[in-house]
């Protein structure tokens, strides 16, 4: 190895080799792989795929038995072999693949039960929270005055207001020539 080179690091994976997800976040090789295989299942479980097996069966089965010997390569007389080695060969992967997607939703689902969980544990929280707050706003409002309070008081202050009229002595207007309290100027 030249002595200007420098040699790969062979621990780390490549830079840029790696796909990139939503937001600009890495994929690595196994994201990459389980969103492959959980396309494949997404597809397998279409009407659309189920309706192009049976075409392609249908297929097989009509130009294996109605056309000419010579251009058959499957034989009716076996039990068309080739085409039970294909379905076979399909099913062997497909299920595996079904599995691994059904492994990858099972884990989504465990990781949005368990913020689900979380969400619920701070919303009973809050509740509570709440709960005890307008517990004590309705015993300090218990101990606030209410409307017929107020009215007995105001009535109480009223008839005793009334009273203190009635016995005081009926004043005669003032005297000009004597100075009134409130409008007396002192000098200094």
């Amino acid at each position: 190895m030249s002595p200007g080179r420098r040699r790969p690091d062979l621990a780390a994976p490549r830079a840029g080799r790696a796909a990139r997800g939503p937001a600009g976040t890495r994929i690595d090789g196994n994201e990459r792989f389980g969103r492959w295989t959980e396309g494949i299942a997404r597809g397998m479980g279409t009407p659309w795929f189920l309706l192009a097996l049976t075409l392609f069966c249908v297929l097989w089965l009509a130009w294996n038995t109605l056309a000419p010997k010579e251009l058959r390569f499957d034989s009716p007389s076996l039990g068309f072999t080739a085409l039970t080695l294909i379905l076979s060969l399909q099913a062997s992967y497909a299920a595996p693949m079904i599995l691994l997607a059904q492994n990858r939703q099972d884990d989504r689902d465990r990781v949005q039960i368990e913020q689900d969980r979380k969400q619920a544990e701070r919303n009973l929280a809050d509740t509570e929270f709440l709960a005890r707050e307008v517990v004590a706003l309705r015993l300090s409002i218990k101990d606030l005055p209410d409307r017929e309070f107020l009215r007995q008081e105001l009535r109480a202050l009223l008839a005793e207001l009334e009273q203190q009229d009635a016995n005081e002595p009926e004043a005669s207007e003032p005297d000009a020539n004597t100075p009134d309290e409130g409008n007396v100027v002192r000098s200094e």
